[in-house]
């Protein structure tokens, strides 16, 4: 597992430096200035463009952060290139790929194209690799001119993970040459261990079951890292497809990068996972982190966004001892590739690397064709702008789509006759993505690139089999989406910014509303805080209360059914139904049947009454155009932060 660098990954010499980094400027004879770079979450974003909108776009884009890339390479003669998982899928381009062109014996995936254009020198994978399946995956990376490496996933495993029989290699140590501040070049082994969350067991269970079997994050780590010292690294680089969490370890750990980068011997964690920045202030209160430092646990750590949005840059300075080498000194930044002005304007901070854009211009080009393709017609707009505030358009479509099909597969069983719930959440409702971040699809043709739109994830759809009172706690647990308002109080903020979109879930099929006084029942991670708390009131199904011990099916996908969310009564020991369909596939054949499709809101959900209470939430500008559309007291109420408009809702 010892291979030699790819050497476009470094300068020879000093001639075209633009500006030498004060680790170089000023290394000593025994002293070498090692810069790491790192993509992440790059979701199939080579090109500056938003598929879902059919446009350019100057927020995304690994031809953009090239230039960044190039950059870093011309200000030091000693570089490492790494991604850090997530590429394989995320927009209709990884879709096309995936379901309409394949991935046959030799060919090349758009998205490794790009990247050895660039001339990376490693990658982990990240839990959306597994989305299309093992095959398609080893297909995939089969292309990459550079090692991919994971420690946790196996085809086989006993009591010593060094002794798994892993899905590919866990590890690489890369024989590279630094040259110190005297001009003299010396080996390097710079050790490299890849990270993806254990959950991929339940979130591509279809996939991944009697297939492969998913380790603890610790746990393997503490496990390899002592045996890539005897191997011969000098340092030892964490890839950690895995977010910025607790500070203490517990098994399974999702966000594990915090209690990673304080074992001994690990040097830097790369993390991702999370769609963030580190350092930034986003992370100021979590234990462990020192935003200033730009570290985890004292250890030097980047999150470089998502999509391309930026280039994490980890600055080494690296002392020889003897025949050893170690850290002394470390800086962090995250460099983005544009900037928001205050006029919500985007400003491109860096232009477009022509040979990356080149190396995938087919597959661009037939990606426009595949999402430009008409399925039907909507004689309403589908937007998303109000999807956290009101019963809305853009989930009213999945949601009725969901019920069609599971209606129809259900037939014939057991469960025939069940009253048949839907369960659907807004993916595009700005958030972390920005305020142009939402559905709006105007009335008219409805094509491929919107169905992606309405549904960002190739989700395949599932039912589960629930009662009364689990229907309402799934509901609870989705209301965890809003702060506690008092009565009486005005301009109270609404939303939970740490609370994601993709986890409020509207169930259709039954009618309710949501008490806003009330604590929430549980917490961001679905973890019961307040078990005595009641968010959900007048909870009906065909105008009578609902029964706590009735048996209602709820539609959904397999992420939710597997578990993720934790949401009550979705989980695999409740699920009825698995479908060989994506619910973007079946969203599609809905229209299709139905032609012209009418997804007007029903309004089967709204804020219970509070006297006297305002409230303010945050949304796209776009969003006035659709104002007399939403059944609720609502104005707008001038700016937000970042671009988005500020409107108030009287409760």
């Amino acid at each position: 597992m010892t291979l030699t660098l790819n050497r476009r990954g470094f300068l020879a010499s000093t001639a075209g430096f633009i500006a030498l980094h004060p680790f170089s400027a000023n290394a000593a004879a025994n002293q070498a200035h090692l810069r790491i770079m790192e993509t992440t979450d790059l979701h199939v974003h080579v090109f500056p463009y938003d598929y879902y909108a059919d446009k350019e776009s100057d927020t995304v884009g690994l031809a953009r952060t090239a230039s960044l890339i190039q950059q870093v390479r011309d200000e030091a003669s000693n570089s490492l290139l790494i991604d850090n998982g997530d590429f394989l899928q995320g927009n209709p381009m990884g879709d096309y790929i995936a379901y309409e062109r394949g991935m046959a014996e030799g060919d090349k995936h758009p998205v490794i194209q790009a990247m050895n254009t660039l001339g990376f020198d490693a990658s982990t994978l990240g839990n959306h690799e597994f989305n299309y399946g093992l095959d398609f995956l080893m297909k995939s990376v089969a292309g990459a001119e550079f090692p991919i490496v994971t420690a946790n996933v196996a085809l086989e495993t006993g009591s010593d993970p060094t002794k798994d029989k892993t899905l590919i290699q866990p590890f690489v140590i890369l024989d590279h040459t630094v040259t110190d501040g005297d001009g003299t070049e010396h080996p390097i082994k710079v050790g490299l261990i890849g990270f993806v969350p254990p959950q991929i067991m339940n979130w591509d269970r279809r996939h991944l079951e009697g297939n492969v079997q998913a380790r603890d994050i610790i746990e393997t780590a503490k496990a390899y890292i002592p045996l890539m010292k005897e191997q011969g690294a000098d340092i030892i680089v964490a890839l950690s497809h895995s977010g910025i969490g607790e500070a203490d370890a517990h098994d399974g750990m999702e966000n594990a990068a915090v209690p990673l980068a304080g074992l001994d011997g690990v040097d830097a964690v790369l993390t991702g996972h999370s769609h963030l920045v580190f350092p930034s202030p986003t992370y100021a209160d979590f234990a462990g982190a020192d935003v200033d430092a730009g570290t985890l646990m004292e250890t030097p750590a980047v999150m470089a966004g998502f999509w391309g949005s930026h280039m994490g840059l980890i600055d080494l300075l690296l002392e020889r001892d003897g025949n050893a080498w170690r850290v002394i000194s470390a800086e962090t930044e995250a460099r983005p590739i544009s900037m928001r002005g205050e006029d919500r304007s985007i400003t491109p901070l860096v232009e477009s690397d022509p040979e990356v854009l080149a190396s995938v211009q087919q597959e661009h080009d037939e990606t426009l064709a595949y999402v430009r393709r008409a399925v039907g017609k909507t004689d309403a707009p589908l937007h998303s702008y109000f999807a956290l505030v009101a019963d809305d358009p853009s989930v009213q479509v999945v949601s009725n789509a969901q019920r069609w099909y599971i209606e129809q597969m259900l037939q014939g069983t057991e469960h025939e006759g069940l009253p048949i719930l839907s369960a659907a959440a807004p993916f595009k409702a700005g958030g972390r993505g920005g305020p142009e971040y939402y559905t709006d699809v105007p009335v008219g043709d409805v094509a491929i690139k919107n169905v992606s739109d309405l549904y960002l994830y190739p989700n395949t759809a599932r039912a589960v089999r629930v009662t009364g009172a689990q229907v309402k706690d799934w509901l609870e647990r989705s209301a965890g989406m809003f702060n506690q308002v008092e009565k009486g109080a005005q301009d109270a903020v609404l939303l939970n910014p740490e609370f994601p979109s993709y986890n409020f879930d509207v169930i259709d099929g039954v009618e309710y509303q949501i008490d806003l006084s009330q604590p929430s029942k549980y917490d961001r991670e679905g973890e019961v805080i307040n078990p005595d708390a009641n968010r959900i009131v007048n909870l009906t199904y065909e105008g009578e209360p609902v029964d706590m011990d009735a048996e209602f099916i709820i539609a959904t996908n397999n992420y939710r059914a597997s578990g993720g969310g934790n949401f009550q009564g979705a989980t695999p020991e409740t699920t009825v139904f698995e479908g060989p369909d994506t619910n973007r596939d079946v969203i599609v054949r809905y229209i299709v049947e139905k032609g012209t499709i009418n997804p007007k809101a029903d309004n089967n959900w709204s804020f219970a009454p509070l006297d006297g209470t305002t409230v303010l939430f945050d949304t796209g500008p776009a969003a006035s155009a659709y104002l007399d559309q939403v059944d609720m007291d609502i104005e707008e109420a001038g700016d937000g932060p970042d671009g988005f408009a500020r409107f108030r809702i009287t409760l």
